[in-house]
């Protein structure tokens, strides 16, 4: 049985995302991030956070699976606290950033208003 460790709901896409998606990378923040930052970021709505991301977890974008191949030393506390989540299909065994969740090098899905992004435990 899975556990969900966090669940959230898209409410607002910056400019810039497409061009970040093009790069692998994606950058969730909760809905009350700075005005700075709306523009390269996925806002979202956090709808359930419990627990801590490690490597093995996996994130669902709508539905596409991605297994988690390694977790920053930030990057889930900055998850649980802002809702920010700095994705990169880089296929590192080891994050480069504090903050950075790494899966494999693939292309990542369009993200739109309404996306659900889910991350479980198997």
């Amino acid at each position: 049985m899975s556990e969900t460790l966090y669940q959230t709901t898209v409410t607002a896409i910056g400019e810039l995302v497409p061009t970040f998606i093009a790069e692998g990378m994606l950058v969730f923040f909760g809905e009350n991030a700075p005005e700075e930052l709306h523009s390269f970021c996925v806002l979202h709505k956090v709808e359930h956070q419990s627990g801590e991301l490690m490597a093995g977890d996996v994130v669902l974008i709508d539905g596409n699976e991605f297994p988690v191949l390694a977790v920053g030393n930030v990057a889930s506390e900055n998850l649980m606290q802002l809702g920010h989540l700095n994705l990169k299909a880089n296929g590192k065994h080891e994050a480069e950033l504090p903050g950075d969740v790494c899966i494999a090098e693939q292309s990542l899905p369009e993200v739109l208003v309404g996306t659900k992004l889910v991350i479980r435990r198997n």
